[in-house]
């Protein structure tokens, strides 16, 4: 677990951190991805498409608001999860199409 900002004594223990912090992060985007790989095999067993516009603002209107509570920018928040949430969108779509009718 990484340690209090300031514990750290030199710029090296600090980088030190940040590098831990962002393996913890790609481990838990790594998870995430997972969980969209579950989500793609139960959606057409649910009759759902990849874009569910009210889920999207769902999570969106959600980190934003625990962003804010944690002190963290909301703004810059709400910029990442929605190319997370286009990312994970798009491996949906490759594997279930985009939900829509074909054009005629």
């Amino acid at each position: 677990m990484p340690l209090n900002p300031k514990s750290c004594h030199s710029m090296a223990d600090l980088r030190a951190q940040i590098d831990q912090i962002d393996r913890e992060l790609v481990a838990l985007l790594t998870l995430r991805a997972a969980h969209i790989d579950r989500a793609i095999e139960l959606k057409p067993q649910e009759g759902l498409p990849a874009r569910i516009d009210s889920r999207v603002t769902e999570v969106l209107e959600r980190v934003a608001t625990h962003a804010d509570a944690q002190g963290l920018d909301p703004v810059l928040t709400r910029k990442l999860w929605s190319e997370l949430i286009d990312w994970s969108i798009a491996r949906e779509e490759q594997v279930l199409g985009n939900g829509k009718e074909p054009e005629r």
